[in-house]
């Protein structure tokens, strides 16, 4: 499977950032800084994003601005 930021993957499965807040037992802020890469992610925040959104742990980024390009 491609590679997917960790917002792509939140908004494809069709949530805010206030449920997907939510569904971690966090802030909108915490998701928000996730989503930005200005807050340093937990694995176990990682491994539930991965199963909250239906994507491997693997194929989730940090923010398209922090992925390298694979040419």
């Amino acid at each position: 499977m491609a590679k997917i930021t960790l917002e792509a993957a939140r908004v494809n499965a069709g949530l805010t950032q206030a449920e997907m807040a939510d569904k971690l037992g966090v802030s909108r802020e915490l998701v928000i800084g996730f989503e930005t890469g200005k807050r340093e992610m937990r694995s176990a925040y990682l491994i539930a994003w991965a199963h909250i959104t239906g994507f491997e742990t693997d194929d989730l980024l940090l923010p398209l601005k922090y992925a390298k390009s694979v040419q």
